[in-house]
């Protein structure tokens, strides 16, 4: 099957690659030459575990190719995949700009049926805005009786486990009114859909809100269990306790229960924002959303107030020196969106600490981001960032960071403090090697209880 997906970042690549993997003939579109050039010699311009062996064999095999062609790309497939970014825009709505675009694009280009469906995470009504920019586009051109369909086909793709989510993924959601869009859609999907049918099918604006809906279920969970953990710290519980009570309830799970510094991506920030956004479009409010966006906010500052408190204050944080473990928003991606690291550097560098950085994989585009920045050092290795400093602090849970050597890092760390967003260690364990351990909802740190 010929297919077009437009966009080669996260989601534009990790589809083109599964689907060519798969057997398909895939051309993916970008408009930015040099990223083009990049995936054609094998250089992978994003981190994802087997992206960059998914890439080369397929493209290798004459599977999957690379273009900034539109026209060639909308020429070449019947099933036309919109994988552009939806940035927030100023007010937290999804910014369709790029989405629109490439509709255009292709009524512009297209001169026989094609199946054009939104990849991208996009509010509910924009496929009635695709189709009605396509429609533009083929009246400008003469050619208004031209057929063609918008179908929502919304991804559920983990950082970090994306390719596993694509191939091996618990629902495939298609949102169309059309008997031929589901047709060829199943038989896009066919390769992934032998064990058992996972493809659901509705109408186009559930789809579209599914999607959105998803995110902030997971976003909820993550948020409710921060301020259980807040509270099991200010009354002397231990939240990993509670977490293996209540995760054992089959109606709860253990799925997105783990506490922690406040949650980040690409994904969980910006569709929650973009759901409130979209709620009051229609005169609906959503105080639920409200309360988790602000408790993930409110979370990402918990590590900086624990470690001003311990030293006395913020203003005794000035001149000495932390080192920070994990950068990126979580294990396995080198994406830096929307992370809490990011909070708390920005708030020691603003207290005037000296912080020393390190993540296996998002180094350099923490160094993008912080260019020029004084008073952030970036190291190469775990060890190296927690040489000579008054704490550390851990943002990620990467599992090289799971089993130190503690009587080593003794050697480094003065007066052997850690601060644990992330809660690997076992607070006893480490009491009993001498450490100051405060992790989140451990119910460790007597100066965090209530009164009385």
């Amino acid at each position: 099957m010929k297919i077009t997906v437009f966009g080669t970042g996260y989601v534009g690549l990790v589809t083109g690659a599964c689907l060519a993997d798969a057997g398909h003939d895939v051309l993916c579109i970008d408009v930015d030459q040099k990223k083009v050039d990049r995936l054609k010699n094998g250089d992978v311009p994003i981190f994802e575990p087997g992206i960059n062996v998914l890439v080369k064999n397929n493209y290798d095999a004459g599977r999957l190719k690379f273009s900034t062609d539109a026209s060639l790309g909308v020429a070449h497939g019947i099933l036309q995949f919109i994988a552009v970014g939806t940035p927030p825009d100023e007010d937290g709505s999804a910014d369709l700009q790029y989405v629109l675009a490439v509709a255009r694009t292709i009524g512009a280009n297209m001169d026989t049926y094609r199946v054009i469906i939104n990849k991208s995470t996009v509010p509910v009504g924009t496929a009635d805005r695709v189709k009605s920019a396509v429609e533009e586009e083929l009246h400008r051109r003469g050619k208004a009786d031209l057929e063609f369909d918008v179908c929502s086909n919304p991804e559920f793709l983990k950082e970090g486990a994306a390719i596993e989510d694509f191939t091996r993924g618990a629902r495939i959601v298609i949102g169309t009114d059309s008997a031929r869009v589901r047709e060829l859609m199943h038989e896009c999907y066919a390769p992934y859909n032998r064990n058992r049918d996972k493809l659901i099918t509705m109408d186009v604006r559930s789809a579209e809100l599914t999607k959105y809906a998803a995110n902030a279920m997971l976003a909820t969970k993550i948020s409710f269990m921060n301020e259980i953990a807040n509270l099991a710290e200010l009354l002397g519980a231990d939240i990993e306790n509670v977490r293996h009570g209540i995760g054992s309830d089959p109606r709860i799970g253990y799925h997105f229960i783990y506490p922690g510094c406040g949650y980040g991506g690409s994904c969980f920030p910006k569709d929650v924002q973009a759901l409130q956004r979209t709620a009051q479009s229609v005169g609906r409010p959503t105080p639920l959303l409200e309360a988790v966006e602000a408790v993930n906010n409110l979370q990402k500052e918990v590590l900086f107030d624990k470690l001003a408190r311990h030293f006395g204050g913020p203003n005794a944080l000035a001149g000495k020196k932390f080192a920070v473990w994990g950068l990126a928003f979580k294990p396995n991606t080198d994406d830096m969106r929307e992370a809490p690291s990011r909070v708390l550097i920005d708030s020691l560098l603003a207290a005037g600490a000296v912080v020393q950085a390190y993540d296996p994989e998002a180094m350099e585009e923490t160094a993008r981001i912080y260019k020029g920045v004084s008073g952030l050092a970036f190291c190469d290795s775990k060890e190296s960032a927690a040489k000579d400093v008054d704490a550390l602090l851990i943002c990620t849970e990467w599992k090289s960071f799971r089993a130190p050597d503690f009587e080593a890092l003794a050697s480094l760390v003065k007066g052997k403090v850690i601060f644990d967003g992330r809660n690997l260690y076992d607070p006893a364990a480490l009491k009993d090697l001498g450490w100051h351990y405060s992790a989140i909802g451990r119910g460790e740190n007597d100066s965090l209880r209530a009164p009385g």
